[in-house]
């Protein structure tokens, strides 16, 4: 493999250091850029692309913990494409569900073929976002301002992350982390009382 496209052990070792942010943006600029081109080349729309580089760098973000890199087991390069590649099928689902945000008059002809949801539909809908809401409560408190701002700004209002990063004097890596952070955050929020309901 080219030495330029392979990861560096010292880079990974660096990783686990939430706060290097010096080595969180050397791997984004380095990964970002792929994973992107990985998704768009399968079919993805720009944003769901972005919301692959998302996943995936997530994915790293939540594992550099708990990683102990074995460079016989594969490339780590080869895990994260892997990555990618599995999250590419429900990334083309969701964009389903929500109607995808793209295409035009065909596009629109072929959703009014669908029947409205049932009520129950409606019902699970409105409950999830209340479960939400008591996540975004529990957790907004205990992340930092910049942190929240960030996700709030490239996940919520779907803002262009280098924007952001610039508004906010982050990294554009910084950015994603800070966002995956608080995704993982509000997830087990969520996971936590579903279990307390049960």
């Amino acid at each position: 493999m080219n030495r330029s496209l392979a990861t560096r052990s010292s880079l990974l070792i660096r990783l686990q250091d939430a706060d290097d942010h010096r080595a969180w943006d050397s791997f984004f600029r380095a990964y970002a850029p792929l994973i992107g081109s990985y998704g768009r080349r399968r079919g993805l729309g720009e944003a769901d692309a972005e919301d692959l580089v998302q996943e995936a760098l997530g994915a790293v973000a939540s594992a550099m913990g708990r990683l102990a890199y074995d460079r016989s087991r594969g490339s780590f390069r080869g895990w994260l494409l892997t990555i990618a590649r599995n999250a590419i099928p429900r990334l083309r689902r969701q964009a389903a569900r929500h109607g995808g945000g793209e295409g035009g008059t065909a596009h629109q002809a072929m959703l009014a073929q669908h029947p409205a949801r049932p009520e129950s539909d409606h019902l699970d809908l409105e409950q999830g976002r209340r479960r939400l809401d008591r996540a975004v409560e529990r957790v907004r408190p205990r992340v930092r301002p910049a942190t929240w701002e960030a996700f709030r700004r490239t996940a919520i209002e779907r803002q262009p992350v280098e924007a952001v990063a610039e508004d906010l004097g982050l990294s554009p890596g910084a950015v994603y982390i800070a966002r995956s952070r608080v995704l993982a955050r509000l997830r087990e929020a969520i996971a936590s009382e579903a279990e307390e309901t049960r």
